[in-house]
């Protein structure tokens, strides 16, 4: 099972969708989209202080 991570050097922002892209199978713009447009900022940073930064 993959881990959840966050990708900084390959993602925007901290890289947080772009590691739940990796992780789900799910494209990372698809994520982008998701926490624009969802009163999800708060879950993106919470995600962002929390998860280790993948290599």
């Amino acid at each position: 099972m993959k881990k959840l991570q966050r990708f900084p050097n390959s993602g925007y922002i901290g890289g947080v969708c772009h590691g739940l892209g990796l992780h789900t199978g799910i494209a990372p713009i698809i994520w982008r989209v998701i926490a624009v447009f969802t009163p999800s900022i708060l879950i993106y940073i919470i995600f962002w202080i929390f998860l280790k930064k993948g290599d």
